[in-house]
This record gives structure tokens, C-alpha cells and sequence, in this order.
């Protein structure tokens, strides 16, 4: 199985939850008797939950994830990076790709969800689950679906708890589910690689810029110049295709970049440019601000999420 879940995604807050697992005098079993074919279709409670947001991890469906969320780790999630929140899915499926989810029964007789992506499927099945009060356990089961010798199978007990009358994800494991906890180390992880990724952008359009101002003997008017021309029309100036619709638009992973010419004339040789790049969301996609000078100079700076300028330290 090829797994999806970064160091960071693994890193999901370890808290005091010994309370919250300790068995009481409430205890209900669900039946662990053999269900018949149609058991999926007739599921109920926190195994009929699980196997929904499961599927939902599985065609990575923020919208369909978010209602087995906690409203807490619910609010939290809509915040986050689009790139944390299918990490997050992917941590329930541990599939880089989104897939197509079956719901059937498996050999076992008990619910299983199937995850097929264009580079692989996985299967989970989901046990009976130990209900105490508002809190659930469900062992699960999840393997690569070509090991059909259950060579390579992870064993998990996901817990649920009861929200408003509705079963929402509470933890994978002894490890809590807790996601305004998380957020900060998320963000504060990922902005060094959205910074880097900005630099890197940077670079790209500058290039971008040389190659048109080679080819058209003058600088764009904009970045929209540098984007890909419409299907089977052919490069010019409005369109040169030399750079990804993306960056022409002045937006890619978590940064907003900018474009300006320098100086009364963008004709030739001489014609100079700028460029800036700043985050999306200051704190969370990045904190330094990046600058391009005119003779090609990096800057960078934390300009609580303004424009920097050459001023700032130089960036190596």
C-alpha cells in the first residue's frame, strides 16, 4: 500500500485520553454476528458513521469528511491549507490519490469500504464496535487490496463519539483526533515548504519573463501574457505559454505573486521588472514576504503579510 501521511500528518496530538478509554459499568457490544450480504446498506450507529466518513476520506469529499467531524475539529478544518485537509483524509485511507469507494460485505461477513484510485486500492473492514455511553471503539482492519493472505494487514481501533445525537471521528488509535491543537504545528511545518515553493515560483517567472522578453523583444504586460494559450491556438504575445495557469494567474501554493515594470518602457534589453511574492494568509501559508529586484536581487522578510521590497535581508 503506498501510504500518503507525511511525518507531519502522523503527528496527530497525543493527549491525556486514558480517562476518555476507561471502561465503565455501561458497556453495550455491538453483535458480532455474521451479517448477512446487504449489511452495509442496513448499518447503524457508529458503524454506519465510520464506514461513511471513511468513504468520504476516501474520494478525499471535504464537504462529506467535515460531517463526521467534532463541530470543534470541524471549524478548525475548514481553516486549514487545502493541501492539510486532504492530508488529513489520507491519513484514514493511507492512499495518495482520491478514489472511487464500494461499500460492500466482506469475507469476514462485517462492513468493509474498498478505495480504488488509479494507482492502487486499499480495503478497511470495520469490527463490532464497544459502545460505553457517548463513546464508540471500532477495530478496523486495513490492507493493500492485492494481499489476499492478510500478509501486510494494520490493525486499528478507531473511536467515535456522540455529538448532538450523531457519531463524529474522536481518535485513531490511543491518538486523539484534535485539530485547533493541531493547527499551529501544521502550519508552522507546512510554511517551510510554501516559503521555499515561493522562491522557487519566483525563479520560474523570471525565467518566464526573459524567455517572452527573448522572444517578443519586450517585457509582458502582465503575468496573464505568460500563461498557456487556449487548446490548439498558437503562442503570441497575449499567450505565450511559458508559464502554468497558475502562476499566470499570480497564485500558487499559499502565495500571491506580482508583477511590475520598471521604468517608463518595457521595450528590449533595458526594460526592467519586479516581482513580489506574499502570503495568501499570513501565519498560516507563510510569514516572509519575498522580492525581486530589478537587477535580480532575492529579499525576504517577515512584513506581516505586506509587500516586500529591496530593503529587505537579502534571501541565498
Amino acid at each position: 500500500m503506498k501510504s500518503a501521511c507525511t511525518p507531519v500528518c502522523l503527528r496527530i496530538l497525543l493527549t491525556t485520553a486514558v480517562a476518555l478509554f476507561t471502561p465503565s459499568n455501561h458497556r453495550a457490544q455491538e453483535s458480532s454476528s455474521r451479517p448477512s450480504a446487504s449489511a452495509p446498506s442496513t448499518l447503524t450507529g457508529p458503524s454506519l458513521a465510520l464506514r461513511e466518513a471513511l468513504a468520504a476520506a476516501c474520494s478525499q469529499s471535504e464537504r462529506e469528511f467535515t460531517k463526521f467531524l467534532t463541530t470543534r475539529n470541524a471549524e478548525t478544518f475548514a481553516t486549514l491549507t487545502p493541501s492539510a485537509r486532504v492530508a488529513l483524509m489520507k491519513r484514514f485511507v493511507l492512499l495518495d490519490e482520491p478514489g472511487k469507494p464500494s461499500l460492500v460485505t466482506g469475507a469476514s461477513g462485517r462492513p468493509l469500504v474498498r478505495c480504488e484510485t488509479p494507482v492502487g486500492a486499499a480495503e478497511t473492514q470495520i469490527g463490532g464496535a464497544e459502545v460505553t455511553d457517548n463513546l464508540a471503539f471500532l477495530p478496523v482492519e486495513i490492507r493493500d487490496a492485492t494481499d489476499t493472505i492478510g500478509e501486510n494487514v494494520m490493525h486499528v481501533k478507531m473511536g467515535l463519539v456522540r455529538e448532538n445525537g450523531e457519531w463524529k471521528l474522536l481518535s485513531v488509535g490511543l491518538v486523539l483526533l484534535d485539530l485547533p491543537s493541531l493547527a499551529a504545528e501544521w502550519d508552522s511545518a507546512q510554511i517551510d515548504s510554501t516559503e521555499r515553493a515561493a522562491i522557487d515560483a519566483l525563479k520560474v517567472i523570471a525565467e518566464a519573463v526573459e524567455t517572452y522578453r527573448h522572444t517578443y523583444a519586450r517585457l509582458p504586460d502582465s503575468l496573464a501574457n505568460l500563461g498557456p494559450s487556449k487548446r490548439g491556438a498558437a503562442a503570441s504575445p497575449d499567450a505565450a505559454g511559458v508559464l502554468d495557469t497558475n502562476l499566470a494567474a499570480g497564485a500558487k501554493s499559499g502565495y500571491n505573486f506580482r508583477y511590475v515594470i520598471a521604468g517608463a518602457s518595457a521595450l528590449g534589453a533595458p526594460a526592467k521588472f519586479a516581482l513580489a511574492a506574499t502570503p495568501q494568509t499570513y501565519g498560516r501559508t507563510g510569514r516572509r514576504s519575498f522580492f525581486r529586484d530589478v537587477n535580480g536581487g532575492l529579499h525576504g522578510a517577515d512584513r506581516q503579510g505586506s509587500v516586500g521590497s529591496e530593503v529587505d535581508p537579502k534571501v541565498e
